[in-house]
């Protein structure tokens, strides 16, 4: 991508769209920016050598251009019910509510959920990758500016978790599971935002982190199919067990630092009296984290095999090393994270 000077035109022009939406002081200039973002988007999605990716970014295109067009709207309905404040006191729950809908329309959460995962199988690594870390950061944080925890924001915490678990068992296709965590992580994501600004700000950059870990392993390794993972015969053993490590920690196992904000939201969701919500959403996780699981028995119990004469160890590229790195932190992070709180 970076060798191409129109895809890195597009990389800049989408990172500014969500600075300018993130940075607006009006609905109006927070809808320019979602716009810019979207545009630019679209061409980076499109690939010749790929199929699937023209109907993934046509069915993105319209699932957003819908989203954009509700949002639109909305502004524009509450800039007029502004001139008359008798009726603006009746239908101001009902404006919020729709602002929310088009956003989380955007963002792919449940129930809005039905073109996420079939775009995400029309993606590469790389474009996957930023549909799930980086589209979702200004529809969040707009989000945030009017949200409460209210019965439409119970049922779509409810919804995400729910749908996000359920739907990734019966799955093959790696990027299809990725997707149905994200929307999983969608639902811890806006009960962080009610809790508080730096819950969101540490699940946010964990989930980020630990995605990227995974996405640069298996755009790496070119897997994008689960019985793929049973063939890695002549991958070195510490970066299949690096990679299953990281998957594990995105799904929440304690030993991983992808616990840690699970843990910390638990605690804060606990402290607020939601006890329904946050033990619907422990056990939806750990529905997820049965099918991260399902997919990494299967590797850690085959035997690898390997040839002992005629063969040279297999090399290792610049990506998995970075990879198992960033594996291995994830790996030990929660136990030095746990040593500095006491510390201090």
């Amino acid at each position: 991508m970076l060798n191409n000077p129109t895809k890195l035109l597009f990389l800049m022009t989408l990172m500014s769209g969500t600075l300018i939406s993130i940075s607006a002081n009006s609905w109006f200039g927070a809808w320019i920016g979602l716009e810019i973002n979207l545009l630019s988007f679209i061409p980076m999605m499109t690939n010749s050598n790929n199929l699937l990716s023209t109907e993934a970014s046509l069915k993105y295109f319209l699932t957003q251009a819908l989203a954009s067009a509700t949002l639109l709207f909305t502004v524009i309905l509450s800039s007029l019910l502004y001139s008359s404040p008798n009726s603006l006191l009746m239908t101001n729950s009902i404006i919020i509510t729709l602002i929310n809908t088009s956003l989380l329309l955007k963002m792919g959460a449940a129930p809005l959920h039905f073109w996420f995962p079939g775009v995400m199988e029309g993606l590469n690594w790389m474009n996957g990758l930023m549909l799930m870390t980086w589209q979702k950061i200004a529809p969040l944080i707009l989000l945030s500016y009017n949200l409460t925890m209210n019965m439409f924001t119970s049922v779509i915490i409810i919804l995400s978790v729910i749908i996000g678990s359920i739907g990734g068992l019966n799955q093959t296709s790696l990027r299809k599971i990725l997707a149905y965590s994200s929307i999983n992580h969608l639902g811890w994501l806006i009960t962080a935002l009610i809790m508080g600004e730096s819950l969101w700000n540490l699940y946010f950059l964990t989930y980020v982190y630990l995605t990227s870990t995974i996405i640069f392993m298996l755009n790496s390794l070119k897997l994008f199919h689960v019985n793929q993972i049973f063939s890695m015969n002549f991958t070195p053993p510490v970066i299949k067990f690096s990679l299953f490590m990281a998957l594990l920690s995105l799904g929440g196992l304690p030993p991983f630092i992808g616990f840690l904000p699970k843990w910390m939201i638990i605690q804060a969701m606990t402290s607020a009296q939601f006890h329904l919500i946050i033990s619907l959403m422990v056990i939806m996780t750990l529905v997820t984290l049965f099918y991260y699981l399902r997919t990494s028995f299967g590797a850690f119990m085959l035997t690898y095999t390997e040839t002992i004469w005629g063969s040279s160890s297999p090399k290792i590229n610049t990506n998995q090393i970075m990879a198992l790195t960033l594996s291995m932190i994830s790996t030990l992070g929660l136990i030095f994270s746990s040593t500095l709180f006491s510390i201090l």
